[in-house]
């Protein structure tokens, strides 16, 4: 395992981190609090320090995973979270991956950050993240201050947000670069979604600013593994089930023309974690993980022989032709238009 830092911090993470979204929603499969901890050991053990929880992933649950797993060992380990949802009026009447609705407000922050905490067994949260922003709150003054106030009061040592909650969030990503320099943003990011997380990336360098990137969603739900064929068929509970028939049959064959990776015991896997990592704002990847193989895999990631020049350009021309396959439809939500140039 490698290592980065926040950029102006003494923040060190991982490479590759733990995403607490597959242990405990139950929409990757259910694991008992038990399954979920070993899990989480296991990936301390193999070098990870990051993990990223939600206080709305099952209602707090996800929160109290690393405080039952990590509550005696804080110093091994760093905690981002993130706020934004309202689960506790409204958690009861979630469906699936519907969202539920938000509150952003000083008070409502403040509440949060408190009930996280104690879930966590924390005194402090190493980085806070504002759970899928839309514009409005990114041009609100107030949750900002208030940020800043709880990193005075010691309560959150960084902040940031997540983009999301599909893919897409582009002008809201650059825009809260821009104006806000937040330490991290949390967004979708990989070999086969390039649209929009190339330009927010970008974004940071062109104004000069200091925020680096948690990427989620590395292996676009899993097809960057390498394991599926056009006849795979995802289990009932599985969100993939529900996708259309061609997001499977074209992602499958835009696979096969990156089997070129897969040489010298580098797995596909572990070569899309590199290539986001080739970017020095990437500062951590988080891969969706389901058991103690598929952990050890990506774990492993830099450690496996780095693609090279020639293997950049290959992909590069691949994505620029679509892999020679039709357009697809694109599905973006949020704000896809670019903000205008604002002064520093």
């Amino acid at each position: 395992m490698k290592y980065r830092t926040f950029t102006g911090t003494d923040v060190n993470v991982s490479e590759v981190g733990f995403g607490l979204w597959t242990v405990s929603t139950g929409w990757w499969g259910n694991y008992t609090d038990d399954e979920a901890v070993r899990l989480m050991h296991k990936a301390r053990d193999l070098g990870v320090t990051l993990f990223d929880a939600a206080d709305t992933y099952s209602n707090g649950r996800s929160e109290e995973l690393i405080g039952k797993a990590f509550g005696g060992r804080r110093g091994e380990i760093v905690i981002a979270t993130k706020i934004g949802y309202d689960f506790v009026n409204h958690g009861d009447g979630r469906r699936g991956q519907r969202e539920i609705p938000q509150d952003f407000s000083p008070e409502a922050l403040r509440r949060a950050t408190e009930a996280a905490l104690s879930r966590l067994k924390a005194d402090t949260v190493d980085l806070m993240q504002l759970h899928n922003i839309r514009m409005e709150q990114v041009e609100d003054d107030a949750i900002w201050e208030t940020l800043e106030d709880l990193r005075a009061e010691g309560k959150i040592r960084h902040y940031g947000a997540a983009l999301g909650p599909a893919i897409g969030w582009m002008g809201e990503g650059v825009l809260a670069i821009r104006r806000r320099k937040p330490t991290v943003l949390q967004h979708i990011y990989n070999l086969l979604e390039q649209i929009p997380g190339r330009t927010i990336q970008s974004a940071a360098e062109a104004c000069g600013a200091p925020t680096m990137f948690l990427i989620r969603v590395p292996h676009s739900s899993g097809m960057l593994e390498g394991k599926y064929t056009e006849d795979t068929v995802f289990p009932e509970n599985d969100h993939r089930r529900h996708r259309p028939r061609s997001w499977l049959v074209n992602g499958v064959r835009k696979v096969d023309q990156l089997r070129f990776l897969e040489h010298d015991g580098r797995t596909l896997g572990q070569a899309a974690i590199q290539w986001l990592l080739k970017d020095a704002r990437t500062a951590c990847v988080l891969p969706n993980i389901y058991n103690e193989e598929q952990l050890a895999e990506f774990a492993a990631a830099s450690d496996q022989v780095e693609l090279s020049d020639a293997e950049m350009q290959r992909i590069a021309a691949l994505v620029e032709s679509n892999f020679g396959l039709e357009p697809e439809e694109a599905k973006f939500k949020g704000t896809m238009e670019l903000p205008e140039e604002t002064p520093a």
